[in-house]
């Protein structure tokens, strides 16, 4: 089965354990989710990550991204919300002076720019722009 938006599903995934209150989410691996969750790694949204490569023994017939959800000490999800805006169908770019804010800088907004996915603050201050991924927060 061959998906239209990775991106999207990975976003989907990661969303709808966090909901359930899942301790672990599986996506499939793309450099961009690859990126996107480097990004969530590194803004503290999650605690950490794993590559893992194909492996017929454990039936895992494509590379995979093994996340582990973060959680506050109360139980609570540490991301609150997560929201895919640049589609397949309708692209959004945005220049560096009109980069997106998420609840006043609490959140972020994941950028794909020409020097890789990364935050609106780093694309703030190198000044550039680029396709709006989606919005953490």
């Amino acid at each position: 089965m061959s998906l239209t938006d990775p991106i999207a599903d990975a976003i989907s995934k990661i969303r709808n354990a966090y909901r359930a209150n899942h301790k672990i989410v599986t996506i499939n691996h793309s450099n961009v989710n690859e990126a996107i969750v480097r990004i969530l790694a590194d803004e503290n949204f999650i605690n950490s990550y794993e590559l893992v490569d194909r492996d017929r023994t454990k039936k895992i017939v494509r590379k995979q991204i093994f996340i582990n959800l973060r959680y506050t000490n109360t139980g609570q999800p540490v991301l609150t919300g997560i929201k895919r805006i640049s589609k397949p169908g309708l692209r959004v770019y945005s220049n560096s002076q009109n980069l997106p804010s998420v609840f006043n800088n609490t959140g972020c907004a994941i950028l794909s720019t020409n020097r890789g996915v990364m935050t609106d603050r780093q694309a703030r201050a190198e000044k550039v722009g680029g396709e709006y991924i989606c919005k953490v927060w």
